[in-house]
């Protein structure tokens, strides 16, 4: 049998032929403001912070992305490759606002929607399959609905797991659709590059190179034995997956351990007064999110990185749960201080979080605000 074969036999039985969709929004802090500012459409727009206080790309429009500019690319690389490029500040209000609302479209098709951030989800349809209703008819519909109902593009991968759903949706953007239906998945990985796979990164896949293991085919003919020695633990898991078996389900909650906001400041500082207030903000974004899922933690944490990119973190347990902004600010205020007591460093980076939750309560995944250089 060859490994085809054998891999093609052994999905079949671990699949299920699950209907799962993976939907990715084509540019979604770009796409937003080209929808609500309509001299921007057709423009090169990149949305982040400012090209001249280290400013970096949060999103970069598909008429940007000509020009080589990508999310995480400093914000003045960008303008270097794009002078024409129109520099968006970014509106996280209302970005989280139409995520919320694209959320309620993927819940009214189904229950089984698991987010992953602000512009990306799962959905479980395989309950909704039947002779005259098929998953692609649902991402179809699913489209149909984003456009209609937000004025935005999604693209949509239709898989039966979810790792073949999510580097479906990657295939065809922007508003693509990409269908790789049940007995189709190793036709459809096998060759694609091996950077495709959950868990390969640039450090990874060099290795993977050096071993002329280049494509999710070279990858999925490995032994364990090699793969362990490159992937450690996951192994098992990296192998199943390039052969398309993924049984892993959509999860629509989970258990919350940490709510946290953080920022990297404009300029690198070590003044007493502009961290305090940052802190104070900070602590209030937190006690928000916590007073909207009415939880309260006993753990007040704090991060920081130095300009050196050093990252400090403390924390204090404290006898009464928090949750209101005072509450919060007032334990990470004294962390901060005992961190300034003996430092004499700029920083970068400041973060607030609480943790430590009293109950143990199944909540939505929270998209965390975090600001690209503002």
């Amino acid at each position: 049998m060859s490994l085809y074969e054998g891999a093609q036999n052994k999905l079949s039985n671990r699949n299920h032929n699950r209907g799962i969709l993976h939907a990715d929004f084509d540019a979604f802090y770009a796409a937003v403001e080209q929808r609500d500012f309509p001299e921007l459409r057709n423009k090169p727009v990149v949305v982040g912070g400012s090209p001249s206080r280290r400013g970096v790309v949060a999103s970069a429009s598909y008429e940007s992305r000509k020009f080589g500019i990508k999310s995480a690319m400093a914000m003045s690389t960008a303008v270097r490759k794009c002078p024409e490029a129109v520099v968006v500040s970014p509106r996280f209000v209302v970005y989280r606002e139409v995520s919320r609302q694209v959320m309620e479209v993927f819940r009214d098709i189904t229950p089984l929607v698991e987010p992953l951030s602000l512009d990306e989800a799962y959905l479980d349809v395989t309950h909704l399959i039947a002779d005259d209703i098929t998953p692609p008819q649902i991402a179809r519909n699913l489209k149909q609905k984003v456009r209609s109902k937000l004025g935005l593009t999604i693209s949509v991968g239709v898989g039966s797991s979810k790792s073949v759903a999510k580097i479906a949706s990657s295939i065809n953007k922007p508003d693509g659709l990409t269908i790789v239906r049940p007995g189709g998945e190793i036709p459809f990985l096998y060759p694609l590059p091996v950077e495709v796979l959950w868990g390969i990164g640039p450090k990874t896949s060099a290795k993977l190179h050096l071993l002329s293991i280049n494509t999710v085919e070279d990858l999925a003919s490995q032994p364990l034995e090699i793969l362990s020695g490159i992937f450690g633990s996951n192994a098992t898991h990296i192998k199943e997956i390039s052969n398309g078996i993924d049984i892993t389900p959509v999860i629509t909650q989970r258990e919350r351990k940490s709510i946290s906001s953080e920022t990297t400041l404009l300029v690198d500082t070590s003044d007493v007064e502009d961290l305090n207030e940052i802190v104070m903000r900070l602590s209030g974004d937190v006690a928000e999110s916590l007073l909207k899922k009415n939880m309260r933690g006993r753990t007040v944490k704090l991060k920081l990185k130095r300009s050196d990119f050093t990252v400090v973190t403390r924390q204090k347990t404290i006898p009464e749960k928090v949750q209101i902004s005072s509450e919060i600010a007032e334990s990470a205020l004294e962390l901060l201080n005992l961190e300034l007591e003996n430092s004499h460093e700029k920083y970068r980076l400041i973060g607030v979080g609480v943790s430590g939750f009293a109950t143990s309560e199944n909540l939505q995944d929270e998209m965390q605000l975090r600001f690209a250089g503002l």
